[in-house]
C-alpha cells in the first residue's frame, strides 16, 4: 500500500500574514496588561491573584487561535470572535479597583488591549482574503483506492451556518466561567464561611456537568436539530440563574460584576446566534 505525496505549500495571504502576527501581540499584551493590572492593584488578595491568572491563560487561546488560521479552520472565526470578547471582558472588570480611580498604566494597557480585540475581530469578518482563507476542516488519515493520505476530512453532518458554530464556541466557556468564580469563593469559603461549603461543592458540580450538557446539544446543534436548539436555550437559561445569585451570595456585588459578565456576554452572544441561525436559510447543496 502506498502513501499519496505530501501537496505543495502554498504561501499564505498577506491578510493571514497580518492576522497572526496581530494574534500573536495580542497574546503577550495580555499578558502584560494582566500583570500590569496586578502590580499596580492596592489588595494583591486571593481572588486578584487566581482572576490574574485565568485572564492570563487567554494569551494561550490567542496562540491556538494562530494555529487554527494558519490551518485555514472554518471554526477559527467564532472562536476568535468569543475569545476577543470575553478577554476585554476579562480584563475590563480587573482594571477598576473596588476603591479609588484606575491606575494609568493599566488604563493605557486595557485601551491597546482592546484596540487589538477589536482589530482582531475586524480582520477575521470583514476581510475577504481570510474568509477565503478559513473554509478547510480537521485533517485526518484517509484510505482510499489503496493509498492512505493525510488530509481534509468533510464532516458527514450537514454544513452548519457560522451562527450555529457561533453559538456552539460562545456556549464551550460556560463551564469554565463558572469554575472561575467558584475557585475565587473558596477564598471567602476558607475564611471562615464553612456554612457555604455545600453551595460551593454544587457550583463545581454544576460547572462540571455544564461541560458536558453542552457537548450533548451542540453535537446535534451542528445537525440542525431543532430541539437542540431549545436544549442549549434552556442550557444557557439554568447557567445563569445558578451562577448569577451564587457570585452575588458568595462574593458580593463587586463579584457579580467581575465575573458574572464574560458570562453574560457569553450567553448573550449564544441566544443571539442561535436567534441569527434560525432566521437564516440553511445552505444550499
Amino acid at each position: 500500500m502506498r502513501t499519496a505525496a505530501e501537496p505543495v505549500e502554498v504561501r499564505r495571504p498577506s491578510a493571514v500574514r497580518a492576522l497572526t502576527t496581530l494574534l500573536a501581540v495580542t497574546a503577550a499584551a495580555t499578558v502584560v496588561v494582566e500583570l500590569l493590572n496586578y502590580w499596580y492593584a492596592p489588595e494583591q488578595e486571593f481572588g486578584l491573584a487566581v482572576r490574574t491568572g485565568w485572564a492570563m491563560l487567554r494569551s494561550l487561546g490567542f496562540l491556538l487561535l494562530i494555529g487554527h488560521v494558519n490551518k485555514g479552520r472554518v471554526g477559527a472565526r467564532p472562536f476568535g470572535l468569543i475569545l476577543a470578547v470575553t478577554t476585554i471582558f476579562a480584563v475590563g472588570r480587573l482594571i477598576v479597583p473596588r476603591q479609588g480611580v484606575p491606575a494609568l498604566p493599566g488604563l493605557v494597557g486595557f485601551a491597546v488591549l482592546t484596540a487589538l480585540c477589536v482589530a482582531v475581530v475586524v480582520l477575521l469578518y470583514r476581510s475577504d482574503a481570510i474568509r477565503a482563507h478559513l473554509v478547510r476542516h480537521r485533517k485526518g488519515l484517509v484510505v482510499e483506492g489503496g493509498t492512505i493520505a493525510w488530509r481534509e476530512v468533510a464532516p458527514k453532518r450537514p454544513q452548519a451556518n457560522g451562527w450555529l458554530l457561533t453559538a456552539r464556541v460562545a456556549a464551550f466557556t460556560y463551564s469554565p466561567l463558572m469554575l472561575l468564580p467558584a475557585l475565587v469563593a473558596t477564598g471567602a469559603v476558607l475564611d471562615g464561611r464553612l456554612s457555604a461549603v455545600p453551595a460551593l461543592i454544587l457550583w463545581f458540580g454544576a460547572g462540571i456537568a455544564v461541560s458536558y450538557a453542552v457537548l450533548f446539544c451542540t453535537a446535534f446543534l451542528l445537525r440542525d436539530k431543532a430541539w437542540a436548539r431549545k436544549a442549549l436555550v434552556a442550557v444557557t437559561l439554568g447557567v445563569l440563574a445558578i451562577d448569577l445569585p451564587l457570585c452575588w451570595w458568595l462574593l458580593g456585588v463587586d463579584g457579580l460584576i467581575r465575573d458574572c459578565a464574560p458570562l453574560v456576554t457569553a450567553a448573550t452572544l449564544t441566544l443571539w446566534s442561535l436567534n441569527r441561525a434560525t432566521r437564516t436559510p440553511p445552505p444550499l447543496g
